[in-house]
């Protein structure tokens, strides 16, 4: 397995992302490309990753192949990438190689681990509410309820789709209508904002974000560029509103 990547600062920053919730991952590499998916240590939150074989400069795969790897040591080396880096991973039995390619060739041997855990796959959901819109706009929606709490709640009305929270003393409300995409029916859902903050952090890596959600029930968001396919399930918190 020999994979190479152009410019690959974009790569290690979804790395990086994806540390935010699990610290071991399964990377799967097959003819098709590079995918991820795994659920972080509390079962609260589940995170997938695609980058098919068009994504690549350099795609050299003869066979399915299972990386277990831990993900700050990876990050710790991808970080070392400058924006004109060339990025070669290249499968030795038990051995993970990066070679990092500049004005200078680095490489890096990383030890492959055992992961033992079943394959994980995306469940069906059907969602009643759909909306598409800024990620940044959806950011500083979502930091702005961590000032007042430790929870949100998303309401989608047939014109409208409301991010609000409330604490003890405090609450906050934003409202948005005409800047984003709404397929929505009537619907409130309560989710974690410590979940939240590390997800949105995805939002640097495009300017759009899809919410899918519904009533008390799984909340997915879609990062998704021409190239790859970032996403995050994030179960909802149940519970009586004040």
């Amino acid at each position: 397995m020999i994979l190479k990547l152009e410019h690959p600062k974009l790569f290690s920053e979804i790395i990086s992302i994806i540390s935010e919730l699990v610290l071991e991952v399964r990377i799967k590499v097959n003819k098709e490309g590079m995918s991820i998916i795994a659920i972080d240590p509390a079962n609260v939150a589940m995170v997938s990753f695609k980058l098919p074989n068009t994504g690549f400069s350099g795609f050299d795969v003869d066979k399915e192949e299972i990386l277990g790897i831990n993900l700050e040591n990876l990050k710790a080396v991808l970080r070392r990438c400058s924006t004109n880096s060339v990025l070669h991973l290249i499968k030795e039995e038990n051995t993970l190689k990066i070679e990092i390619m500049d004005k200078i060739k680095r490489e890096f041997n990383l030890a492959l681990i055992d992961i033992e855990s079943e394959e994980k796959e995306l469940p069906n959901l059907d969602f009643e509410s759909i909306v598409e819109m800024p990620s940044f706009d959806f950011s500083s929606a979502i930091e702005d309820c961590s000032v007042v709490a430790d929870s949100c709640s998303f309401v989608s009305e047939p014109d409208k789709f409301i991010i609000q929270a409330k604490g003890s003393l405090n609450s906050f409300k934003a409202e948005f209508t005409d800047e984003v995409d709404l397929q929505t029916g009537t619907c409130r859902s309560k989710y974690s904002l410590e979940y939240l903050q590390k997800i949105i952090k995805a939002g640097r890596i495009t300017d759009k974000v899809k919410i899918n959600f519904a009533k008390d029930y799984p909340l997915k968001l879609e990062f998704n560029t021409p190239y790859i396919e970032l996403g995050f399930i994030l179960a909802p918190r149940v519970e009586t509103e004040d």
